[in-house]
């Protein structure tokens, strides 16, 4: 039974009250000795909570599954998914529990998830707990995207359990409490579509209409206007992902929320030289998720989501997959619109000309040529346009092995902002808004997490996430975070699932 504690989070939890026979009712598993991590202060204010009593011995106790918070009604959320192509008809919360929903400040609907917190019926054997490693990890990354204006989840704590986890090496147990708009997936509907149920699919459907896209409840098919808006936030939020260098690392369906943030950051890291071939995960061994397919496996993934969505778009199967195959076709065209626009901003070009994807395209594969760092190469543009003349240029063509290509396109790319009536002081300022300093390189995040788990030392983890928090702007003494690692230690960095 939930116990009253002096938090209130005022659940309103219309996922539990309004899709009964979409998850289990579950508890979490008792832990020996709670102890808060990391609390999200600005994140708990903005969802309406007390800062400053969560950050405390009952704080913990709630994040870590102890104590369930009044009016809190956990739940392990069934779902589908696509699995590195090959479909599993039943997966779900194996590790993590749906606490309720919050209205934050904002009036936006928010849940509030504790993952690591235990078997559920969807386990399929494995443990449901989760190591100190990985939920630091999404913390680190999750604040970074949201910091460089990607939709995310977010970490609204990280606590340790006073339990090791049977990990390699016996870590630490730790549970994160995680907020999103919702964690609703394209292996939601994929689960209920495999299973034939097409009632269960229209309550989800108008269910994600409700809540995510209630205009298109007035559209002549609101079926096919919810498509739509998903693949259009979809596209838009890979487009944010690539401009980056972001790596997903693992997009099964089951890791596409409805929502269009970025949801599960396992095997996750960000590109340090240009290179679209770019794996970091253990487990893709074909490369399928590598940074070059993500817009191309997006496109498979909604593809997933239109079949699911037939019987409901069209009583005629034809004319179904006629009209989701019309939006299906325009993912790439908006994908590509997205992409240019962000490029245009990278590159500081004020207009749209016809040239301008040759210009962004001769600038990524001098970058590959020569393996130069992604974030430092369109940074240094940004200096370049205050000084052309100056130790900023010399800086950008030291990263090159040979200029000549360089130099090159950056009389291209010259002539091309010449065309602009744009002052330099302004295109840089808009550049270096953009184009940030600092982002989580990997050996950084490696070095704070060993710290943290071996050492039990979170001031590392501290100090890369004070950084992260502000990436557009040079951070005095901070330089070494802006730096990628060396190339042997980058040759062979593979990240793992681990939450």
């Amino acid at each position: 039974m939930p116990l009253e504690t002096d938090v209130a989070f005022r659940f309103d939890n219309s996922y539990a009250r309004e899709l009964t026979g979409f998850y289990a009712p579950w508890q979490p598993a008792q832990v020996p000795q709670p102890a808060m991590v990391k609390l999200n202060r600005a994140l708990a204010t903005e969802l309406g909570l007390d800062a400053e009593a969560l950050d405390s011995p009952e704080g913990a106790d709630i994040f870590a599954g102890n104590r369930v918070p009044d009016g809190a009604q956990p739940l392990a959320q069934a779902y589908a998914g696509h699995q590195f192509g090959g479909f599993s008809p039943q997966l779900g919360d194996g590790r993590a529990l749906l606490l309720g929903e919050v209205i934050d400040v904002h009036g936006r609907r928010r849940d509030i998830a504790l993952k690591g917190s235990g078997r559920t019926p969807f386990s399929r054997g494995g443990d449901g707990k989760a190591a100190l490693g990985p939920v630091l990890r999404e913390y680190l990354m999750g604040e970074a995207m949201h910091a460089l204006g990607i939709p995310t989840t977010r970490a609204l704590a990280a606590v340790t359990t006073g339990e090791k986890v049977r990990r390699d090496g016996a870590p630490p147990g730790a549970v994160l409490a995680r907020v999103a708009a919702s964690h609703i997936r394209v292996g939601t509907f994929q689960f209920f579509a495999a299973q034939g149920e097409e009632l269960q699919l229209k309550k989800l459907a108008d269910y994600v209409i409700a809540r995510h896209d209630p205009e298109a409840a007035h559209a002549a098919n609101p079926y096919l206007a919810l498509f739509q808006a998903v693949c259009e936030r979809q596209a838009q939020l890979v487009t944010q992902w690539m401009l980056a260098g972001f790596i997903h690392g693992v997009m099964n369906t089951d890791n596409m929320a409805l929502s269009g943030e970025t949801i599960d950051y396992g095997p996750c890291a960000f590109m340090d030289p240009y290179d679209p071939a770019t794996v970091f995960s253990s487990i893709d061994h074909q490369g399928r998720y590598a940074y070059g397919n993500q817009p191309a496996i997006a496109r498979w993934n909604l593809a997933r989501l239109a079949e699911t969505l037939l019987p409901l778009v069209h009583a005629d199967s034809d004319q179904a997959v006629a009209l989701v195959t019309e939006v299906l076709d325009l993912f790439p065209d908006r994908y590509q619109q997205h992409w240019l626009d962000g490029m245009r901003r990278k590159l500081g070009l004020a207009s749209a000309q016809q040239d301008d994807l040759v210009l962004a395209q001769g600038f990524l594969a001098t970058l590959q040529d020569q393996a130069v760092d992604y974030t430092q190469a369109f940074r240094g543009l940004a200096d370049l346009v205050d000084a052309p003349g100056g130790p900023e240029a010399d800086a950008l063509r030291a990263r090159f092995s040979d200029t000549s290509a360089l130099d090159t396109w950056l009389a291209r790319w010259q002539a091309r902002q010449g065309q602009d009536a744009m002052p330099a002081a302004q295109r840089a300022q808009a550049m270096r808004q953009v184009n940030p300093v600092y982002i989580p390189r990997n050996h950084r995040v490696e070095e704070a997490l060993a710290a943290a788990v071996e050492r039990g030392d979170y001031a590392p983890f501290e100090r890369l996430l004070a950084v992260l928090s502000r990436p557009f702007y040079a951070q005095a003494g901070s330089a070494a975070y802006a730096e990628p690692a060396p190339a042997a230690t980058q040759q062979g960095y593979r990240t793992f699932c681990g939450t």
